[in-house]
């Protein structure tokens, strides 16, 4: 059986089928859909290897009470899938919070994915849902890098 992505359509549903409205995110339908030798890189880790991406994934199901994410706009020109994303989290006894970010999906000759790069700011939104924090970050950031 031929495992690949062909159109913008079939990869969304394959997206959002991973991450649930209620409970943790489950990639087993979607994990065929990579590469053995994929290269993942985001704000946090490089990753290579289909068995480092599965170790990856299987620590933020651990990690997350409950994971959901919304395509907001997606793209896709031959092999190169683009999309803007929102992901709300919740872990332990925290309340559910969101990351916004984009990611570039690269696909191999059977459309598998063989690259993927997230990018967002973490700590940005992180700290945006901490009221009382979030005004003195984003003015530091502002007097800093503004």
């Amino acid at each position: 059986m031929n495992v690949g992505i062909k159109n913008k359509e079939q990869f969304m549903k394959l997206w959002t089928k991973t991450y649930n409205t209620h409970g943790k995110p489950d990639w087993s339908h979607i994990l065929p859909y990579y590469s053995n030798d994929i290269y993942f890189k985001d704000s946090i880790q490089e990753i290579k290897g289909i068995e480092e991406f599965k170790k990856m994934v299987e620590r933020l199901t651990d990690r997350s009470n409950e994971l959901e994410m919304i395509i907001y706009n997606i793209i896709m020109k031959g092999k190169i899938i683009l999309f803007e994303w929102e992901m709300k989290l919740s872990f332990g006894k925290y309340p559910k919070s969101s990351i916004y970010g984009s990611s570039r999906i690269t696909l191999d000759k059977e459309g598998k994915i063989k690259e993927q790069r997230d990018y967002y700011d973490l700590w940005g939104d992180i700290f945006d849902n901490i009221p009382w924090f979030a005004k003195h970050y984003r003015n530091f950031m502002k007097k800093k890098f503004g």
